[in-house]
């Protein structure tokens, strides 16, 4: 585990103080202004900053359980104590453990509605299509910290939760559509991409989810070419999401020093 558990400069997730029941931004702020920049250097002497004295016994109590929750990979210690629009903070916490992922459903948002799951962790993309081999979606999730979705608090994590009853879905979520919101960049995920530069290939460029439907429904009718297209859109749908990830988390953490 890369960050100030080895020595390397501390994750944003080490230098959050709001994961704390009743620390909002302005206290974190005033708390790294005084020098506790991290975990570490508020335990190391806890009194040498100033809190709501009411609020000083769970700080220490938090705190001082952190570190060690990293360091044993237990996202759901901080899912249960982030507020979801912080979750952006924990992108770097996690190394090899964070997936992206993006679905294409048949035009419904019932259970049977999937027709292909994209997910990439970082080294390998995995595609899961309807009647191929869709139910080993399951176990891909296994290992995973934080998912990174572009609106997957309202579209791809419920279908999936009616899809997948047996997955708790318990992961952090960074949902990049609200995230990104936050920087001013507004639109849908092809919007968004236009606005930062990024292209897709000519194959896909112009695609949209209704167009996905329509290559599946084709696809039914025999046409290969039709699942091919299928796939390469949703894989850029999800390999997009990488620099755009990475783009939230460093606006949103010089925005946290200043006017979060």
């Amino acid at each position: 585990m890369r960050g100030l558990l080895d020595g390397h400069p501390p994750f944003m997730l080490e230098k959050t103080f709001v994961h704390v029941q009743g620390i909002g931004y302005q206290t974190e702020r005033r708390l790294w202004s005084q020098g506790a920049d991290c975990w570490q250097t508020f335990l190391d002497d806890p009194t040498a900053f100033k809190a709501a004295r009411a609020r000083l016994p769970l700080l220490l109590d938090t705190i001082s359980r952190s570190p060690q929750a990293l360091e044993r990979g237990d996202f759901r210690f901080f899912q249960q104590r982030l507020a979801s629009r912080d979750h952006w903070r924990a992108l770097h916490a996690f190394p090899g453990r964070v997936a992206y992922l993006d679905i294409e459903t048949d035009g419904g948002t019932d259970f049977d509605n999937v027709t292909v799951i994209g997910l990439y962790d970082g080294r390998t993309l995995r595609q899961f299509v309807r009647g191929e081999n869709l139910l080993d979606f399951a176990e891909a999730l296994d290992e995973v910290a934080l998912l990174v979705t572009f609106y997957g608090g309202g579209f791809d994590i419920p279908v999936l939760r009616n899809a997948f009853p047996q997955i708790r879905f318990d992961q952090l979520h960074l949902d990049l559509c609200p995230t990104l919101r936050r920087l001013g960049l507004r639109g849908g995920l092809k919007s968004i991409e236009r606005q930062v530069g990024l292209t897709r290939g000519p194959e896909t460029t112009g695609l949209n989810g209704w167009e996905a439907v329509r290559l599946w429904r084709e696809w039914l009718r025999g046409n290969e070419d039709s699942l091919r297209t299928l796939l390469a859109y949703n894989a850029e749908d999800v390999l997009n999401m990488v620099p755009l990830a990475e783009l939230a988390h460093r606006g949103l953490t010089d925005k946290a020093a200043s006017d979060e």
